[in-house]
């Protein structure tokens, strides 16, 4: 059962001088455990297609379905309640909040939640540990590195147990170290708890680690691949 179906999803931005169509009748299904990229040249939909799918964009025509829930029928409180208890986002600009530790910040969503304090505690230090931060938990974001603050983003973005994460460009702002770092935790989580991610990126690291390969091309899939690993 695909945890992600889209159905000819289309999107328009319409500034009242010249529409501009950013997807074109895309479809896409996702299978729980896949670890996706999409990829494609600026302005190919991307981030538009990555943003439909988490909920964040409303397509101009077109479903999309998570978990067969068809969220484009949802009102906004809905929809909010839904991706806070169904999607994980990791973003380029780490998106932490400043004033929060570590833990606090992976904590946060389960307070969103409604998770009670001491289940709350206990993830977040679980996830911490198991992103290698276990000596960083009470550091502010200012107080750690990018690297460090992009894992601090996946352990918050796992916390909620989500059906799967999406990752708009999440190694943009990474040396190349911090990025192979951040890339073999997700493949771990991936590997390990089958933890679905799909990403949105330009960076030929994360595409090399990628199991399936989506190309958009002028707002439209262009190549769908699965590349082999044993080449």
């Amino acid at each position: 059962m695909p945890v992600i179906v889209t159905e000819k999803i289309t999107k328009v931005y319409d500034d009242h001088r010249v529409p501009v169509r950013a997807l074109n009748g895309v479809d896409l299904n996702v299978e729980p455990g896949e670890f996706t990229s999409i990829v494609g040249p600026s302005g190919s939909g991307k981030t538009t297609l990555l943003n439909i799918i988490g909920g964040l964009d409303i397509p101009t025509s077109g479903k999309v379905f998570i978990d067969e829930h068809d969220i484009t029928g949802m009102r906004q409180n809905a929809l909010i309640e839904f991706r806070l208890n169904h999607i994980g986002f990791v973003f380029q600009a780490f998106n932490l909040i400043p004033v929060l530790t570590a833990k606090e910040n992976v904590e946060f969503i389960m307070l969103l939640q409604g998770k009670p304090k001491k289940e709350r505690t206990e993830r977040a230090v679980e996830l911490l540990e198991d992103v290698g931060l276990s000596e960083f938990i009470d550091r502010r974001p200012m107080e750690l590195s990018g690297g460090q603050q992009q894992r601090v983003a996946v352990a918050r973005a796992l916390a909620s147990f989500p059906s799967f994460v999406l990752a708009d460009e999440p190694t943009a702002n990474l040396d190349s170290t911090s990025a192979s770092n951040l890339l073999d935790i997700m493949e771990e989580m991936n590997r390990t708890r089958n933890m679905t991610f799909i990403f949105s990126t330009h960076d030929a690291r994360v595409v090399e680690r990628a199991r399936r390969v989506v190309t958009l091309r002028d707002g439209e899939i262009f190549s769908d691949e699965r590349p082999s690993k044993d080449e």
